[in-house]
């Protein structure tokens, strides 16, 4: 047989049962987006497991307890009103704040729970009270307020433009000079805006977007006489200036008394 007949018969025969037997590879890059499940066959399709639906948002973000003992005391509510750059204002009132006996735990779930249920689209501001504020009956620790707004989700601390902080005492101003960068992040220390007069409050909000209850105008009007208590000097503690003078009637009695001395 003719050796150029016989390869090519061989040819042939590889050629034809090559024909059965193809096939195709499809080679996707991973880092391209692309979706290949129109690839796969029909039986791969219904072998497919289900995407998973995570979230990541806690639990306590909106909670389902009930907060109506806290709702009662009105520390910490959202205003109707904004301030002059349309910041939506979020009020906190320390003085009705009793830390002894509210926990860190359901305070943050309390604070989230109002955040996430309330607030409306938009940047924030918060106008805190410090008014008459007394460390152990109303201060949840600076620590606990790290927490609650490392806590946060960072859309929300973007969000938080700015924090009224009225009549800080100087054991505040202290405090945030000197810890204050260690225990709150640099956005939040930065945010804080010093307001030691109601007066400078109107200057970023008009009166009227924000309640001021009466305790704190009284306290205001209280330091608009005493400038120098916002340095922790207080020029009379014990108010003896409001105490009749008495060196004159001593004197007066001891003259009657030496006089009637003499007569006898």
């Amino acid at each position: 047989m003719n050796p150029n007949h016989e390869r090519n018969e061989l040819e042939r025969e590889s050629m034809g049962s090559s024909s059965t037997d193809d096939f195709s590879v499809v080679v996707l890059a991973s880092d391209l987006g692309i979706d290949a499940r129109p690839f796969l066959s029909s039986s791969d399709r219904d072998a497919e497991v289900p995407e998973e639906n995570w979230q990541d948002c806690p639990s306590y973000f909106i909670s389902d307890e009930d907060f109506s003992d806290l709702d009662a005391l009105q520390f910490f509510r959202l205003e109707r009103g904004s301030d002059k750059s349309g910041n939506r204002i979020f009020r906190i009132v320390g003085k009705y704040l009793p830390a002894p006996v509210v926990s860190g735990e359901r305070l943050k779930k309390y604070i989230f729970h109002k955040i996430f249920s309330e607030m409306p689209e938009g940047p924030y501001c918060i106008v805190y009270m410090h008014s008459t504020v007394q460390k152990e009956d109303n201060s949840p620790g600076l620590t606990i307020l790290r927490w609650i707004y490392e806590e946060l989700p960072s859309e929300h601390k973007d969000r938080l433009q700015i924090v009224y902080f009225i009549h800080p005492g100087l054991r505040s101003r202290l405090v945030f000079a000197t810890l204050g960068r260690f225990f709150l992040s640099g956005g939040l220390y930065w945010k804080i805006k010093y307001i030691s007069r109601l007066q400078y409050l109107w200057e970023d909000i008009k009166k009227g977007e924000v309640e001021i209850p009466e305790f704190v105008q009284n306290h205001d009007d209280v330091l608009e006489h005493r400038p120098l208590t916002d340095y922790g000097i207080e020029p009379d503690p014990l108010h003896l200036t409001e105490i009749p003078s008495t060196a004159y009637s001593f004197g007066r009695y001891e003259e009657r008394w030496t006089s009637r001395e003499y007569m006898s």
